[in-house]
């Protein structure tokens, strides 16, 4: 029997075709971990719609959607809540931010902010919001930051990311149960 050296391509080949059947997958140099979606759903008198989905991807989580149905050239708090439910009709039954450390209200990547505080969205002059961000301090199926399980918020008006405890941003236009996926 002839034997055949493993060289560095196929051994790495071989190393990403294992991981792609398993939990976790390598995209671009970074290993990706647990994922969760969320079905955004109009809240009563609305429009507002969308999907989006949380990749864990080492220390941050990458967050990608878009968001249908708001106004034109128009800005919108985007929140995570501390409960999985939208049962009520108008998004108040996802509660307040998820807050598990107990801080102010700030921007998601600023020097303190809730867990749930999330980039706002800005629609296109279709009433699109696309986002692709990468955020820390939030994790998907692990911890103490975990958002599986916790609603998720689009609302009405901009964030203004200053007033506690949740920036002003108004009604809530679309509620989702984030959920792992």
């Amino acid at each position: 029997m002839q034997r055949f050296p493993l060289t560095a391509a196929v051994a790495a080949t071989l190393v990403l075709a294992g991981c792609a059947g398993g939990m976790h997958t390598r995209v671009a140099g970074q290993v990706e971990g647990p994922n969760a979606t969320a079905q955004l759903e109009p809240t009563r008198g609305n429009l507002t719609r969308g999907m989006v989905h949380f990749t864990q991807m080492g220390d941050t989580v990458r967050v990608q959607g878009e968001i249908l149905g708001l106004a034109p050239h128009s800005e919108h708090g985007f929140h995570v809540h501390e409960k999985g439910d939208c049962s009520s009709g108008d998004g108040s039954s996802a509660g307040g931010h998820f807050n598990p450390h107990n801080t102010r209200h700030g921007m998601a990547m600023g020097a303190e902010h809730h867990t749930g505080d999330l980039p706002s969205l800005n629609a296109d002059a279709k009433g699109v919001a696309r986002i692709d961000v990468k955020i820390s301090g939030i994790r998907v199926g692990s911890g103490m930051d975990d958002i599986v399980g916790r609603g998720l918020i689009v609302h009405r008006d901009r964030d203004d990311f200053t007033s506690q405890p949740s920036g002003n941003a108004g009604p809530r236009l679309a509620c989702a149960v984030i959920r792992r996926k």
